[in-house]
């Protein structure tokens, strides 16, 4: 489904910028994931691949596949996070998919690969797979097509295949594709900093959809290195308060993952900024899958 690209009066004004909100939040499960994982089946579909699916998730990925798979027939089990929010687990098991609950993303991915091997399943990873880049590089083309004069697209970082999909939708359009990570889950920043995919510890964070290590065998490194402006991190409290300010000024209800991008938008620098018009940023609203509870906490 297109989403809108929105004027936001609020990040304009705090930015001196001309700032844009892609909303995301509004796709059928609330997440750009539906793109990647739709187009992951249908693909599928073409080879006459009817196999079981399996894939790891912190939710949304997870629940944008169940409704893809639901639509065509396919069964599919979902490794997530035991302390994945309620209302991304419940979306998931509402379309028929089985969802396991593990420890934490690491041990899910870790579980679902092992289990497509052992039971011939197809494993679609939620990030390093061509098909879910390809279907999330669509948030970019539809970006600039709705603002050619762009200059920077901001983007949330988890896995990477969403950044990697943009970053190679607009290669050829002189825009800055920003990644931001969350402080507590940068796997990104602290890979770039060492040349290679290293592993780190990764701390409680609100952004549970961003959180966990990357796959060794990611193809999404690569692409961010290469073809990213650069990477920055946000801290727990600017998350919070991007998602309080989402609430209070443009009236959205966003999920910690998307505020992680607007924290960034709050926080960046602009190039030349005294110079030229204001300069046209886009940020990316991921997704909207917050538990009620943790939503009233924030606001």
């Amino acid at each position: 489904m297109r989403t809108p690209l929105r004027r936001s009066e609020w990040l304009s004004r705090e930015t001196g910028a001309d700032v844009y909100l892609k909303l995301e939040t509004l796709q059928p499960t609330f997440s750009f994931k539906i793109r990647g994982a739709w187009n992951a089946v249908l693909a599928m579909k073409e080879r006459g691949d009817r196999r079981t699916i399996v894939t790891a998730s912190a939710g949304n990925h997870g629940r944008g596949l169940a409704y893809a798979a639901h639509l065509e027939g396919l069964p599919l089990r979902v490794y997530v996070p035991e302390t994945a929010p309620q209302t991304k687990l419940q979306g998931i098991r509402a379309l028929a998919a089985d969802v396991l609950l593990v420890e934490d993303y690491d041990t899910a991915e870790r579980c679902a690969k092992e289990d497509a091997a052992r039971t011939g399943a197809v494993f679609i990873s939620p990030y390093s797979h061509a098909d879910v880049m390809a279907g999330a590089g669509t948030v970019g083309l539809e970006i600039f097509e709705d603002c050619r004069d762009l200059n920077v697209a901001i983007v949330p970082v988890g896995g990477g295949g969403l950044i990697s999909g943009i970053a190679v939708a607009l290669k050829s359009a002189s825009v800055r594709v920003v990644g931001i990570e969350a402080q507590a889950s940068c796997p990104f920043t602290r890979s770039l900093e060492a040349g290679r995919i290293v592993q780190i510890d990764v701390a409680p964070t609100i952004a549970d959809g961003l959180a966990g290590n990357l796959d060794p065998d990611t193809v999404t490194f690569d692409i961010v290195r290469d073809l990213v402006h650069r990477v920055d991190v946000v801290a727990e409290d600017e998350i919070r308060s991007a998602l309080r300010e989402l609430v209070h000024e443009e009236r959205l209800i966003a999920e910690a993952a998307a505020g992680v991008a607007v924290a960034g938008a709050r926080r960046h620098r602009l190039e030349n900024p005294l110079t030229g018009p204001p300069q046209k940023i886009a940020v990316v609203l991921s997704g909207a899958n917050i538990d009620p509870e943790t939503l009233k906490a924030i606001i």
